[in-house]
């Protein structure tokens, strides 16, 4: 009987673990989506929010991590138990960083929303929503166990990549064209670079859901999409209005 109680203790421990890293990725999916919405809409209190509510994700990680230490220490986990809690450990890691981006995006909509709204800003809400379904996907490959799943949402990262690439060569031409948009401009670059940093979060969640199923790491080159470094841009008049003068 007490070897009965110690490894329904033990599975309980382990879904427990697993749970916390479903309501951790549920949070920083909320905050990516509040924190588009405040820009959008041009709504700081919201962004004010989203700010705060990054603790909340912060939080969950700090328990996860002392849970996890917890279970190394006490129960020596072999096998696919350990490769449940290293890869536990790993995705949360990288939502802490998405909810750290998100709550970058909403700190920056703050002064955005100071300067009269530009034509580009468009362009994010439209980003952000893939940059979203490859975090709800993700989560869910996780929760399903699903390898096949997961390497969908790899691949798919370099649909947002290309997206920030074209979002990149926008801004800069806008802030060419005419200086005045170069504040408002430069604060949607890093805000597209924050969301475009979150798909990167999202194939990372995706190699960890394949590690965790098979045991081997994903060895193929991950697909890039974004050459905006190498990117030269030079102002096209025909397609951007002149400044007034």
């Amino acid at each position: 009987m007490a070897a009965e109680h110690i490894i329904k203790s033990y599975d309980e421990e382990l879904e427990r673990l697993s749970s916390m890293l479903v309501e951790m990725g549920g949070l920083a999916e909320s905050q990516l989506a509040a924190a588009i919405e405040a820009v959008t809409k041009r709504d700081s209190e919201l962004a004010k929010r989203v700010i705060e509510g990054d603790e909340r994700v912060d939080q969950l990680e700090r328990d996860m991590d002392n849970l996890a230490i917890r279970l190394l220490a006490l129960r020596q986990p072999m096998a696919r138990d350990l490769r449940e809690i290293v890869a536990a450990l790993k995705i949360a890691s990288d939502l802490e960083r998405i909810g750290d981006y998100a709550t970058n995006v909403a700190k920056r909509s703050i002064a955005l929303s100071q300067s009269p709204p530009i034509q580009p800003a468009h362009g994010l809400p439209r980003m952000t929503a893939i940059a979203l379904r490859l975090v709800k996907d993700v989560i869910d490959a996780y929760v399903e166990r699903d390898a096949d799943k997961a390497i969908v949402v790899w691949v798919g990262d370099e649909e947002l990549d290309e997206m920030y690439a074209n979002l990149f060569r926008v801004f800069l031409t806008y802030m060419m064209e005419d200086p005045r948009n170069i504040g408002s401009c430069t604060h949607l670059l890093f805000m597209a670079k924050n969301i475009e940093r979150i798909g990167d979060h999202a194939t990372n969640i995706a190699e960890n859901v394949y590690y965790l199923v098979h045991g081997t790491p994903l060895t193929q080159v991950r697909p890039k999409g974004d050459k905006s470094s190498l990117e030269v841009v030079a102002p096209d008049r025909a397609s951007v209005p002149a400044a007034a003068g």
